[in-house]
């Protein structure tokens, strides 16, 4: 398990910036932990502080309830993969494989061989003449081969297809049921983490906005269609809700709503409805409802694809 309490890091130059500011989170063992925030929010920051690159000005980092910075034994087991990894010069992705399998002592070099075949990376090829997308690859690659317990990336998916992005949530997802695998994943973009975190933290301007277990969310969050007898059906169903968004399209409505599921389909069936169902919700969706009550509009502070 990582912890974090009160951590907060401060960059001094012309003018001082808090890169991080009082973060107190927990990172549960065996779960995917999503990091998101938009670019400057101090995610790089922070995971720096979480694999003990930096030293935070305050607060504590403790992995396994050991302090993580000039700590050998807490270090062994983290692999971090920054956004912009470190390459020695004129090195190939098998230099960089012996050079991790000398620092990690339960490096598997035999896997690394095997997983730079099926991504089909050359061994022997300089790193760099690798496009962007292939060294991300061989950062993953070598990052989950390390045999750590916690691997912490930043920018996970940057430069990856959407067939690798996949490649790479499988790969994980099996060392997570193979050796129990923590993986802590930062993204500027929500839709890249949703189909694969467990757990989101939400940092804007260095401070911690929001962090959650998903499926405690959408647990007390309902996305619901319906189309209604009449308007006094309406009138009365919009009256036993609380409503965080509302959109209309002739006449189906669709609700975001807070409560738990049975007591919001026990308000539809209890009015006239044509029909009415239940929808999954997003992360974005989740998380919109989340800090608009919070006062922040996440819009705001999340880029999305196009």
């Amino acid at each position: 398990m990582i912890e974090t309490m009160h951590l907060t890091k401060t960059f001094y130059g012309a003018k001082p910036v808090k890169a991080v500011n009082d973060v107190s989170l927990t990172i549960k063992d065996g779960e995917v932990f999503g990091l998101v925030g938009t670019n400057g929010a101090g995610k790089s920051t922070f995971l720096r502080l979480l694999s003990g690159v930096l030293q935070q000005d305050c607060g504590n980092v403790l992995v396994d309830r050991e302090p993580v910075f000039d700590n050998p034994e807490s270090k062994k087991k983290i692999f971090f993969v920054p956004s912009e990894p470190f390459w020695f010069p004129n090195s190939c992705a098998m230099d960089m494989g012996i050079y991790y399998a000398g620092v990690y002592e339960d490096y598997d070099m035999s896997r690394f061989i095997r997983l730079l075949k099926d991504f089909s990376l050359d061994p022997e090829r300089k790193i760099s003449e690798f496009s962007k997308g292939m060294q991300r690859q061989l950062a993953i690659i070598l990052g989950v081969c390390a045999g750590t317990h916690y691997l912490l990336l930043d920018e996970t998916f940057d430069g990856l297809d959407p067939v690798m992005r996949q490649a790479v949530k499988s790969l994980l997802a099996k060392d997570m049921t193979d050796r129990n695998l923590t993986p802590v994943l930062s993204s500027h973009n929500l839709r890249e983490l949703e189909d694969i975190c467990d757990h989101i933290g939400l940092l804007h301007q260095g401070g911690i906005l929001l962090s959650e277990n998903i499926d405690d969310m959408k647990l007390n969050i309902q996305k619901i269609q319906v189309v209604f007898g009449s308007e006094e059906a309406q009138k009365a169903a919009e009256g036993m809700l609380h409503i965080l968004e509302q959109k209309t399209m002739g006449r189906l409505h669709t609700y975001i709503v807070t409560g738990e599921r049975g007591a919001v389909e026990t308000v539809f069936r209890s009015v006239a409805t044509v029909f009415f169902e239940v929808l999954p919700l997003t992360l974005e969706e989740i998380f919109i409802s989340e800090t608009e009550s919070s006062g922040y509009d996440i819009r705001k502070l999340i880029m999305q694809e196009q």
